[in-house]
């Protein structure tokens, strides 16, 4: 809840929380723990451009289409890249990975997610 604050301004309680997805960990060195809250849609959102370089709204109609997410390879690792199709861009893993995890939660799938790579420019 503090980073939620910190970040994009939102006041929500404990009450907001929902439940956590799998732990990610990252390239960087760091472990991402996914916590799901809900937020009313006019909740205000001040994000904090030291803390966050974008903020998207995604529509659950956007991550349940067939060709939301793709799948990809590079020489340097073995293992899959993922890719979330949004606005006409790419957002990559460790974000890609997150909602991808959370829209098979959604459909009762049993997904795990750590195993998915992320782009090597943010292996940094």
């Amino acid at each position: 809840m503090r980073e939620l604050h910190e970040e994009l301004g939102l006041d929500l309680r404990e009450a907001n929380v929902l439940g956590l997805l799998d732990d990610y960990p990252t390239r960087s060195g760091y472990l991402i723990t996914p916590v799901v809250v809900w937020a009313d849609a006019s909740a205000a959102i001040a994000p904090n451009p030291e803390e966050v370089a974008s903020v998207h709204r995604i529509a659950l109609g956007d991550i349940e289409r067939a060709d939301a997410f793709d799948f990809t390879t590079i020489p340097e690792s073995t293992r899959r890249v993922i890719r979330f199709r949004h606005a006409g861009q790419f957002i990559h893993a460790p974000t890609a990975a997150l909602i991808y995890q959370f829209r098979e939660v959604l459909a009762g799938r049993d997904t795990r997610v750590a195993e998915l790579e992320q782009p090597v420019f943010a292996w940094k």
